[in-house]
């Protein structure tokens, strides 16, 4: 059981409403579900209110899977009345806002491992690599628990919060933004005593504002710093003095001037680096140089958490890409897959990665839209195509709305086939019919284009 229901009011002040059962306040829950068919027995299913619907239309569906309890807004109580003549036992959570009752039980549930050293990744590219690298590196020596995937929003980071128990020993948690203020929500509920910030580029910029404003809402990782915290931060990024400023705790730096242990990195193109680390070479299968920076966050990382270099050496050699991440498919035509998420700085990086790379065939490259640049899409994709004139691609195909401003930007460019589609059916044949034992295939976009299917 992670917490009783009297526990759980007593701590968020949560309204608690029961029937059913005698003992209804010292019955709890051992897991927290929004999505009703996850909802088994022993969980307390949140009922989120979300753009396209709405938690509570399942809440009897998951008392129907077996589930202990549900957190609902007191202005829906009304809905529920007819659980009182039900014949089985329920409990019910009320609060005015469920999203921020979630994060308060998270909050309150983490309070209970006073041991547990808390680290929070936050950047506009490379969370969930840096995440995963830095937990192979400390796991090696500490006993770490980390969000699954990229859970790492306003409600993913409290349900993987959720997953700590008292074994663990280090918690390593990345912490995502689609918003503004999302990320001084998500340091509230962690309250990290080690936080880092990978970059900060232009991702989200067009739900944010500006580069500016992405700067100051990634620094909210900081925002529950008491003094004692230690704050991590690239060595290079145009907005330095303004990152670094009124950090109420210890700064310190990664890259390859600050982290002092780094002894340089040999390409091996799609087979990733060959990293030096304290004096000694390990092989490292994550390609590209901006792979080698996220291994040197995680390194930074790996430091302020007190574990040895060879831990740092040996998580290097251990991590593998993950689905969509900088991840490299050999055949008879070697396919990066790359089309997790994308947004100007991550594209400028693939583009990089398969032009520098030795290639027997042709470039192939599948560029799929960007999202969430707002006003500045149109501009943002105007300059892709730019880089893609400039590129070594032989071959661009372009898919997705947004991308077609790109592709305007390509059309007189010459030595290079260029083709357009927002049909997926139509750019999985073209792809089919052009791409040829040799090729590099690079599939770059953001999530919603699922180039993935193109494979």
């Amino acid at each position: 059981m992670l917490m009783t229901f009297k526990e759980a009011g007593a701590v968020t002040g949560l309204e608690l409403l029961s029937g059913g059962t005698e003992n209804a306040e010292n019955r709890g829950f051992d897991s927290v579900r929004v999505d009703s068919r996850l909802a088994g027995p022993g969980a307390l299913f949140a009922a989120l209110a979300g753009e396209r619907r709405d938690g509570h239309a399942f809440v009897k569906d998951a008392f129907d899977s077996g589930a202990s309890g549900a957190l609902v807004e007191r202005s829906k109580l009304p809905a529920f009345e007819f659980m009182r003549t039900a014949g089985r036992p329920f409990t019910l959570l009320a609060a005015d806002n469920t999203l921020w009752a979630l994060q308060a039980l998270a909050a309150a549930y983490l309070e209970r491992f006073p041991k547990l050293l808390r680290i929070g990744i936050t950047g506009s590219s490379g969370k969930t690599t840096t995440k995963e690298i830095a937990a192979a590196m400390i796991g090696l020596e500490r006993n770490v628990v980390f969000n699954d995937g990229n859970l790492n929003s306003d409600i993913g980071l409290p349900l993987s919060v959720f997953n700590v128990r008292g074994g663990h020993d280090v918690g390593i948690f990345e912490m995502g933004m689609n918003r503004k203020g999302e990320i001084a929500e998500l340091a509230a509920v962690l309250k990290p005593h080690i936080a880092l910030i990978s970059n900060t580029g232009s991702a989200h910029i067009g739900l944010i504002g500006g580069e500016r404003e992405i700067v100051l809402e990634k620094k909210a990782v900081f925002s529950c710093f008491t003094g004692k915290e230690h704050a991590i931060l690239p060595e290079k990024n145009a907005f330095a003095e303004l990152l670094s400023a009124g950090i109420n705790g210890t700064v310190s730096y990664f890259g390859t001037s600050a982290s002092k242990k780094f002894g340089g990195a040999q390409p091996r193109g799609l087979s990733g680096s060959v990293i030096v680390w304290d004096g000694a070479a390990v092989n490292f299968a994550l390609p590209g140089e901006y792979n080698v920076m996220n291994a040197l966050a995680a390194a930074a990382l790996a430091e302020a958490a007190g574990v040895s270099g060879a831990a740092v050496r040996g998580g290097l050699a251990a991590v593998k890409p993950l689905f969509g991440r900088s991840e490299i498919i050999e055949g008879d035509i070697t396919v990066v897959r790359d089309c997790y998420n994308a947004n100007p700085d991550s594209m400028e990086k693939a583009i990089s990665l398969c032009d520098e790379v030795v290639c027997g065939g042709r470039r192939v490259y599948v560029i799929g839209s960007m999202m969430e640049l707002g006003g500045d899409s149109k501009a943002a994709h105007e300059r892709l195509g730019e880089r893609l004139a400039r590129s070594k691609a032989d071959i661009i195909f372009l898919f997705g709305e947004d991308a077609k401003a790109a592709y305007i930007k390509l059309q007189n460019t010459k030595n290079k086939f260029v083709f357009y589609t927002n049909d997926i059916n139509e750019l999985k044949l073209k792809v089919n019919d052009s791409a040829k034992k040799g090729d590099i295939l690079l599939l770059k976009g953001s999530r919603a284009c699922a180039l993935e299917n193109v494979i």
